[in-house]
């Protein structure tokens, strides 16, 4: 859900939008999730018109908290507005014990209305009832006994954490503590403390030949994240929850840049086992990522003349590996936004697959991915095409 450099060298999307939305290992815990499974349908009707949306419910055993945190490094400069450190919010989701807590909101009014409006949706789609979309997460659950992994992910640029919901809650419930990450001036609608809502000078200011330096610039967001979440070079945790992550099994994802970033972060901090790119080109090339990592995209990525680079990084990709390919699946796909548009009428006609079926199959394979790398589970769902999925498909350069 966004105009600039969420796909790949920084090709705008605002005509995709125009007519979209006319988007080995460490002990385990002392309770496990369910793992992913290839059982979903293979079809499903297109979501049903609905004033008030609501994410899907997640799949896994555990009841789901929702906490926040702020982070400010005052090592680092603003790179879109030097006069002030690097700012990142944060929301925190992770396995929890009882009913306890109260519901969360998806995001405010305000921040609804700053991303409409940048993607020129405003006269079309009501704020309110955006901001409304029923989640699944509760603010002060009491957190679940034991250590579990870490999985932290970044949004494209210019769309806010809060497209990364979905697939948040859904790991969380499977088991896992998911950050999603806002960096500040790099989305329009990005909820910071006190409600703040951040201009986004990177909209304005963003694009051309920028990616690679944006790219950089999260990777090193993402590191003093991890240092943040579980102790490192830059000090002690800080997150008051920090004891239930088992810092051994790190995984890291993003969204479209956010999936750059991902890349870029392997080739230098180690404590990321796993890492996943949902359909975004790579920028840098990686220097050698000898870890696990994921590939998930658009039919896009191996056609003839594919602007994302796959290609030409899947040689320096060195450890375990997958190039899945959803056909049908448009470039937000693998984000809440055709989930929670799609239940508000917004339909992309140049993208057949429905904001169901973009939740089951983001969520399937993501989940087993981390599943089989973070926890040393059997995915057999990672071997091959199966009948349940058969939108996806696995690319062999």
């Amino acid at each position: 859900m966004t105009r600039t450099l969420n796909t790949p060298r920084g090709r705008a999307v605002a005509t995709v939008l125009a007519l979209a939305l006319a988007v080995p290992l460490a002990a385990t815990a002392s309770a496990q999730a369910a793992p992913a499974t290839d059982t979903a349908p293979a079809s499903v009707a297109a979501d049903a018109p609905t004033t008030r949306p609501e994410l899907p419910r997640p799949t896994g055993r555990f009841t789901v908290g929702r906490d926040t945190l702020h982070l400010v490094d005052e090592s680092r400069k603003d790179p879109w507005v030097p006069t002030e450190a690097r700012e990142l919010m944060l929301s925190l989701y992770y396995p929890a014990r009882g009913t306890g807590g109260r519901p969360t909101a998806y995001t405010s009014e305000k921040a609804a209305q700053e991303l409409l409006a940048y993607n020129e949706l405003d006269g079309r789609v009501s704020a309110a009832d955006y901001g409304s979309t029923r989640t699944h997460a509760r603010t002060g659950a009491h957190p679940a006994r034991g250590r579990f992994p870490l999985v932290v992910l970044s949004p494209g640029f210019t769309a806010p954490r809060s497209t990364l919901t979905h697939l948040a809650e859904d790991l969380a419930s499977r088991g896992y503590v998911v950050a999603t990450v806002d960096h500040a001036h790099e989305a329009a609608g990005a909820e910071f403390d006190g409600g703040r809502v951040p201009p986004c000078v990177g909209c304005v200011d963003g694009g051309g030949d920028s990616g690679p330096r944006i790219t950089a610039g999260r990777a090193e967001d993402l590191s003093y994240v991890l240092d943040r979440l579980v102790g490192g070079r830059s000090g002690k945790a800080t997150w008051r929850h920090s004891g239930m992550i088992d810092a051994r099994r790190i995984g890291m994802g993003g969204h479209s840049i956010g999936g750059a970033a991902t890349a870029a972060l392997m080739d230098t901090d180690p404590r990321v086992r796993a890492g996943v790119n949902m359909d975004g080109g790579f920028h840098t090339t990686p220097a050698g990522v000898a870890r696990p990592f994921l590939l998930l995209g658009t039919t896009t990525t191996v056609q003839a003349g594919d602007p994302y680079d796959w290609g030409a990084a899947w040689p320096r990709l060195k450890g375990w590996k997958r190039w899945l390919t959803v056909t049908g699946a448009g470039h937000f796909t693998f984000t809440d936004t055709p989930v929670v548009l799609g239940r508000l009428g917004e339909h992309d006609p140049a993208v057949p697959l429905s904001g169901r079926r973009s939740e089951q199959i983001t969520r399937a394979y993501v989940a087993a991915f981390y599943d089989r790398h973070l926890r040393g589970t059997g995915q057999p769902l990672l071997d091959g095409p199966t009948p349940a999925h058969p939108e996806v498909g696995f690319h062999r350069p």
